[in-house]
C-alpha cells in the first residue's frame, strides 16, 4: 500500500470514528433513559410500573382497599332520599385525589330501583362518608343500598408532616327541634396554617342502639388558616327516633390544600 493510500485510509478511519462517537452520544439518552416514574416501565427502585419506591404513586398491591362499613338510604320527605356510604381508609400515608363511585338501590324484594354515580376523593387514614342527596326512585322504597368504586383508585403518598399539620376540629354541636323541624348546628375550625378549599361536611345522627337514623350535608367553600365557619344542617320532618349522638365528618381533597 502506498503512502498516499495509507493516508487516505487513516482519514476514512478518523471520519468513521467521529461519526460513530457522534451517533453514540446522540442515541445514548434514548437507549439508556434514566429511571422515571412516568415512563410506563418498572425501573429504578420501583416495586411496580411507575409506582412504589421513591415514586409519589403507590402500587395498589401495597395498599389496603377502602372498607365499606355500611351504605344506607335515609328518607328526607315524600319519595326523596339521601344516600350515605360510611367508609374507612386504613392506609396511613396514602390518599386518592379522585375516584368514581356508584350507589345502587333495591326494594325489600331486592328489585332494582336505580343507581347514582359520582366522584369523590379519599382522605388518608380514617373514616369518611360519601353523600348523595335527593335520590328519586319513584314509588319504590330503597331498603337495600350498595356502594362501590367503579374504577381502580390511584393511590398517592402524603407526607406525614402535612397530615400532622392539618388540624380540623368540630365544636359546639347542638341539635334542636328534633320532634318538629330538626336543625343541627356546629362550628368547624382550621387550627393549621394551610388553606383548605371545598369542604363537604356530612352529619350522621344515631339512636341509642348506635344505628344511623338520618344524615345531611353542607358545604364550606374554604377554611382559611386559623379560620372557622358555622355549620348548619336541617331536615324538613321530625325524626322517627330519639337522637343520642352525632358524627360530623369534614371531607376535602388533601391534594388541593395549599400552604398559607
Amino acid at each position: 500500500m502506498t503512502w498516499a493510500l495509507r493516508r487516505q485510509f487513516l482519514y476514512v478511519c478518523i471520519l468513521l470514528a467521529f461519526f460513530l462517537a457522534l451517533g453514540f452520544f446522540v442515541s445514548y439518552p434514548y437507549l439508556h433513559k434514566a429511571p422515571s416514574c412516568f415512563n410506563f416501565q418498572k425501573d429504578g427502585d420501583e416495586t411496580g410500573i411507575d409506582c412504589g419506591g421513591s415514586c409519589a404513586k403507590s402500587c395498589n398491591a401495597e395498599v389496603d382497599p377502602v372498607a365499606v362499613l355500611w351504605a344506607r338510604s335515609f328518607r328526607v320527605v315524600g319519595d326523596r332520599y339521601n344516600a350515605v356510604a360510611y367508609l374507612e381508609n386504613k392506609n396511613t400515608n396514602n390518599a386518592v385525589g379522585q375516584v368514581h363511585y356508584e350507589f345502587r338501590f333495591a326494594d325489600k324484594d331486592n328489585v332494582y330501583l336505580g343507581k347514582r354515580t359520582g366522584v369523590t376523593s379519599v382522605p388518608p387514614s380514617g373514616r369518611f362518608a360519601v353523600f348523595e342527596p335527593a335520590i328519586d326512585v319513584g314509588t319504590g322504597m330503597p331498603v337495600y343500598t350498595t356502594f362501590q368504586f367503579t374504577e381502580e383508585p390511584t393511590w398517592v403518598k402524603v407526607s406525614q408532616a402535612k397530615i400532622d399539620q392539618l388540624k380540623i376540629a368540630v365544636n359546639g354541636i347542638d341539635l334542636e327541634g328534633e320532634t318538629t323541624s330538626p336543625r343541627l348546628t356546629a362550628t368547624i375550625t382550621n387550627d393549621s396554617l394551610w388553606r383548605i378549599p371545598d369542604i363537604s361536611v356530612v352529619s350522621i345522627l344515631y339512636n341509642q342502639k348506635g344505628d344511623a337514623v338520618n344524615a345531611s350535608r353542607t358545604y364550606v367553600s374554604a377554611l382559611l388558616p386559623e379560620g372557622s365557619a358555622d355549620l348548619s344542617f336541617t331536615w324538613p320532618e321530625p325524626f322517627p327516633e330519639h337522637i343520642v349522638s352525632e358524627d360530623i365528618l369534614p371531607m376535602y381533597n388533601i391534594f388541593e390544600v395549599t400552604f398559607k
